[in-house]
Order: C-alpha cells, then sequence, then structure tokens
C-alpha cells in the first residue's frame, strides 16, 4: 500500500467537473478521482482545516465518531470497479474493536482530512490510475504564467487573445484539403 496525500481540487479541462489529486510520498506520481461540486467543497472546507460556522456533514461523521468511542485510523482505497474507485474507512473502537466502513473515496477523503488520518491506496490502484508528475517543470510552468499575468494588463491580454485567435483562423484556410493533388500524364 502506498500513503497518499490529498494535492489538491483541480477541474477537468473538458467537462468542469471536479477532480480530487492523490499525490505518492515521491511526487512523481498522481491519481485523479473525478467528484462532483459538493463533494469538491467538503474536500476544500477539509483541507482549509477551519472549522464552519455550522458544522458541515463530516464534520458532524467526526464529531459521531468521537461521541461513539471509534477513532478513523486510515482511509483505504482499494479497488477501481467500472471506472469508479472504491474505498473503506478503518475504525477502531474504545473496546478494541476494529470495524470497517464501505464508503465513497470523497466521503472518505473528506473525514480523513478532519480526523488527521492517512489516507493509503493499494499499489495496483495507484499503479492502474496514476499520472506521472513532474513538480519541477509544474513549478516552473506556473512560476512563468505568474510572471506573465503580472507583466500584462486586461488589454493587452484580449489583444493577445485575438490575435492568437485570427492567427488560427489564417492557418485554418490555408491548411490543404484532402484531396491529392492531380497531375497531368
Amino acid at each position: 500500500m502506498v500513503e497518499m496525500r490529498v494535492a489538491g481540487i483541480a477541474l477537468d479541462a473538458a467537462s468542469r467537473s471536479p477532480i480530487v489529486l492523490l499525490r505518492d510520498p515521491s511526487g512523481r506520481r498522481q491519481v485523479p478521482i473525478w467528484i462532483d461540486q459538493a463533494q469538491a467543497q467538503n474536500i476544500m472546507a477539509g483541507l482549509k482545516g477551519q472549522p464552519p460556522a455550522r458544522p458541515l456533514s463530516h464534520d458532524l461523521m467526526a464529531e459521531l465518531l468521537v461521541a461513539g468511542g471509534l477513532e478513523l485510523q486510515r482511509v483505504i482505497i482499494h479497488t477501481i470497479e467500472d471506472s469508479t474507485f472504491r474505498a473503506v474507512l478503518k475504525l477502531s473502537g474504545t473496546d478494541g474493536e476494529s470495524h470497517e466502513l464501505d464508503a465513497r473515496p470523497s466521503d472518505a477523503i473528506a473525514l480523513a482530512l478532519r480526523t488527521g488520518s492517512s489516507i493509503w491506496m493499494l499499489e495496483e490502484v495507484v499503479a492502474d490510475a496514476s499520472i506521472p508528475v513532474d513538480a519541477e517543470a509544474d513549478a516552473e510552468d506556473a512560476a512563468d504564467f505568474r510572471r506573465f499575468l503580472d507583466g500584462i494588463s486586461p488589454a493587452e491580454l484580449v489583444r493577445h487573445i485575438n490575435q492568437a485567435q485570427s492567427e488560427l483562423e489564417e492557418n485554418n484556410e490555408e491548411a490543404p484539403d484532402d484531396e491529392p493533388p492531380s497531375s497531368a500524364v
């Protein structure tokens, strides 16, 4: 098993759906898990670590665990079935009993963030679902983009976008058709 940490929440460029990103300790592999907007908000609230004015569902779950004499030992994301991740909560009671509850990964992650519990994933799942990460390249790209934004006004940005669109349209008009040129024999 591989202990994972929440690297953050991202948006799928095509569907605009939120994705929770879990990263391995080496920082070289990331596992994206598509979630819905409410789940993303619950995970973000857990990442911030600031208690809300009124408890959210996962805050309430964490309090219920304490009131029931249970402790969340760890979350284990153990399989992918039909493109859906499966997770379990490993709980221990004050009586020494251990319990395992089926859970959606997003709920399990949100609860783990609130209780300070670890998030684990089977190596096979990491190998099947991970995408490689180049942290140095990502940091360099982010720094370049920040420098670009710091040095450009909104008007210049609009002009830049319009120019890029015009160039793209010109290139599309100049593209050859699929028909091969005819030759006289």
